[in-house]
């Protein structure tokens, strides 16, 4: 009797013991998810603290007198005059009249709140508009970099604001009287790279994005579909194919910036294809987008129970037909899970890119696949990396785009995957 009792206690000894380690185990795990989620809602907090500015642009809304004789200008239709032309002055004039105060003395000081790029704007109206001259039109424009940062950030001590005091005086007096105001930021999403930040855009790095991936897409899918058909249900089983198998399940793990530098070696170098182009950036990340679709494609295929393919075998189906007809179809929903994926990991890389030549400054929107173009990605690391502060919040924002468009493909991989998935 005593011996049962002494059992007894060992075992529950152990089952204690058990249990703790299995209470420590669960709380090691909800400890690193917690981690996990805490590093993430850091970095996301810190992208969208940084970004969401990116998408709210600061204009400037004056009466501007289109006079002939300050700007040189006799013909708005005569492309020489246009060239010669001085669209610089009205602009000054008109915020000179605009500020309380202000005088021609001052007209250096009142020259710098105007952006660059606003006597552009106003050629272009000119242009199209050749009854202006001489009238006074109400016109938009963008501010300059610097009155933008200081609206925007003003007592930000991460961003510094170049403008003097009476600089800031007469912008927090524009900013009361409304002529000064901010609203979204749609330049950022209309236009092209730029020097100046309030003019920078994303859309020729999205053109040049879904051109990259177009390429992409009917190159690696239906190879990587083909390939992994053939190894799984043609291919014969020896020392070849294993070796095959192998050489796939590896380049999956390659780094992607060795994939560029096959790129620079054999469609730059060798077969002489430009650089900085939709077509040749397509390729590479072919090259290394074709690995998980092959894999995910075989594991969609032997998903397929053997039932299927002995029913269709039994009515007579030759073997192309079984796997065109019946193992195909059921196996095509995992196949197109899985380049989604894979389409979503090419969509954020840019070691490769960046081998090709895909990190020039590219102003104009890509118009074809063989135009210079830049992708997402480059954009954020061009940004990123300059000397502007005000490039930083576009970096941000630009990440925010990005990340909104690999999270929208992998909701769209998972909700096919429910939906069209079968279980047997």
């Amino acid at each position: 009797m005593t011996d049962q009792r002494s059992q007894a206690e060992i075992v529950r000894q152990s089952l204690k013991r058990r249990y703790r380690k299995e209470r420590r185990f669960r709380a090691y795990g909800i400890m690193a998810i917690a981690i996990a989620l805490g590093a993430l809602l850091i970095l996301f907090t810190d992208i969208i603290g940084k970004g969401y500015t990116g998408f709210v642009k600061t204009t400037i809304t004056m009466d501007v007198q289109l006079d002939g004789e300050m700007m040189y200008l006799d013909d708005p239709t005569d492309e020489r005059q246009i060239k010669m032309a001085d669209f610089v002055e009205p602009l000054v004039q008109a915020l000179i009249k605009e500020i309380p105060g202000a005088t021609e003395d001052d007209r250096n000081q009142v020259r710098e709140l105007i952006n660059p790029y606003a006597s552009v704007t106003l050629r272009d109206a000119l242009k199209a508009n050749p009854d202006w001259l001489g009238t006074t039109q109400t016109m938009t424009f963008l501010t300059h970099t610097d009155v933008d940062v200081y609206v925007k950030h003003a007592g930000d001590d991460a961003y510094s604001i170049k403008l003097n005091d009476q600089q800031k005086t007469w912008v927090d007096e524009l900013l009361e009287r409304d002529v000064i105001e901010t609203s979204f930021n749609d330049v950022f999403f209309s236009g092209g790279d730029s020097r100046d930040p309030s003019k920078a855009g994303i859309l020729g790095a999205i053109v040049g994005s879904l051109l990259t991936m177009f390429v992409t897409l009917i190159l690696s899918f239906p190879i990587g579909v083909a390939a992994a058909i053939y190894l799984e249900e043609f291919a014969p089983q020896n020392k070849f194919t294993d070796f095959i198998e192998v050489n796939i399940n590896n380049l999956a793990a390659v780094p992607s910036i060795i994939f560029g530098l096959l790129g620079l070696a054999v469609f730059i170098n060798l077969f002489g294809m430009p650089r900085s182009v939709p077509v040749v950036g397509g390729l590479v990340l072919t090259l290394m987008t074709l690995p998980t679709i092959i894999i995910s494609s075989r594991a969609a295929i032997k998903s397929v129970p053997p039932s299927i393919r002995e029913a269709a075998e039994g009515i007579g189906a030759s073997k192309m037909q079984v796997v065109l007809h019946h193992v195909l179809p059921l196996a095509m929903p995992g196949m197109l899970t899985g380049s989604i994926i894979g389409m979503a990991q090419a969509l954020g890389e840019t070691a490769p890119l960046l081998l090709i030549g895909m990190v020039a400054f590219i102003v104009d929107v890509p118009d074809g696949f063989f135009d210079s173009a830049t992708v997402l990605p480059v954009q954020v690391f061009l940004w990123a990396g300059s000397p502007e502060l005000a490039f930083i919040e576009r970096a941000s924002a630009a990440i925010m785009v990005l990340l909104a468009f690999l999270i929208s493909m992998n909701a769209l991989a998972i909700w096919m995957r429910k939906r069209l998935e079968r279980r047997w």
